[in-house]
């Protein structure tokens, strides 16, 4: 997927919920954690279908009958194993940071220049889709007193539990916590970034994005939340744009007005791998997701791109590029 192949995240759908339902659960301390929600199910999102003054063409009904609906995205989510996608994007050559020109340290470095502004700060912030990986976070918990992570699958917040609480076998982020603590040249350890993290960290909730309320109405996150922070999910849990920008707009209610939304996903990619799961993404494109966030009621303030070389189409995905995008929410909006 993103050529990390961050995403999958946040799952959509009540059909998703009679699939695999996880119970909403609080994980004090964020003690449990998996990511990767499933998408939306229940209901054929027909964005892409095309009608004319006789009905739909015979393309037109082919091409919506060969689109995954979003009951089959959510099984083939059934599927996803954490570590074989923290394999494929977060060990090398994927998540080799030596190179300043590499998909990782490009990630970072936005992220870490974001929050250097000192315009993205508050006391709560909501990681949405958090998946089973952590580095996302790295630069945010300077500047939050009360975050909370996010998943639709329950192995994902699984696996983020095992890192929050530091168990043995956990996925090593090391070499994310020194590259992050490298690059903001603040004098801290690495190991203070991680125990810094794991202490902002209060609760691991279940999320579905493609639900009006993503987070339920059980109210274990406080709302509204001052930041937002999504990496790789909208786009992997979405069959086509107008459900992404659903999303969008659902994630959005999160948000105070005048909050701020860091969004990292991949540009151009179609499927990705975790395992024996092979799951389908809604290509995008960068004037797509401007539009996107304007539409959901955001102020652009940067968005740039990255290109991913060739050394890094390693066969896990077909992505060809990825996007970052800060965003403010708009008084009002």
């Amino acid at each position: 997927m993103d050529g990390e192949g961050e995403a999958r995240r946040a799952w959509p759908g009540a059909a998703l919920r009679r699939v695999t339902a996880p119970a909403a659960e609080e994980s004090g301390g964020g003690l449990a954690a998996d990511k990767r929600a499933a998408r939306p199910a229940g209901h054929r999102v027909g964005s892409g279908s095309t009608m004319s003054t006789g009905g739909p063409s015979h393309a037109a009904a082919a091409a919506q009958d060969a689109r995954p609906d979003l009951a089959a995205i959510a099984l083939a989510y059934q599927r996803f194993e954490p570590r074989a996608y923290l394999l494929n994007n977060y060990t090398p050559p994927r998540g080799d940071l030596s190179n300043p020109d590499g998909v990782g340290p490009w990630k970072l470095r936005c992220l870490a220049q974001t929050f250097a502004t000192g315009e993205v700060s508050g006391r709560t912030l909501i990681d949405i889709g958090s998946g089973p990986t952590v580095y996302q976070l790295l630069s945010a918990c300077a500047h939050f007193e009360d975050i909370t992570m996010t998943d639709f699958l329950e192995v994902n917040r699984r696996e983020l539990g095992l890192w929050l609480r530091g168990e043995p076998g956990c996925f090593d982020w090391s070499v994310y916590s020194r590259h992050v603590c490298l690059i903001e040249g603040k004098g801290e350890s690495w190991q203070e970034r991680e125990s810094q993290l794991r202490a902002k960290v209060k609760r691991v909730l279940p999320i579905d994005v493609h639900q009006p309320q993503p987070l339920g109405a059980g109210g274990l996150a406080p709302l509204p939340a001052d930041a937002l922070v999504s990496t790789f999910c909208l786009e992997a849990v979405s069959p086509d744009f107008a459900s992404f920008q659903r999303a969008l707009d659902h994630i959005t209610t999160l948000l105070r007005p005048g909050g701020h939304l860091l969004l990292i996903g991949a540009l151009e990619e179609s499927w990705y791998l975790a395992g024996a799961a092979r799951l389908v993404v809604v290509p995008m494109r960068e004037e797509e997701v401007r539009r996107a966030l304007v539409c959901s009621g955001y102020e652009v303030r940067d968005l740039r791109t990255y290109t991913m070389p060739a050394r890094l189409r390693t066969g896990v995905d077909d992505v060809r590029g990825i996007f970052f995008a800060w965003a403010q929410k708009k008084v009002g909006a």
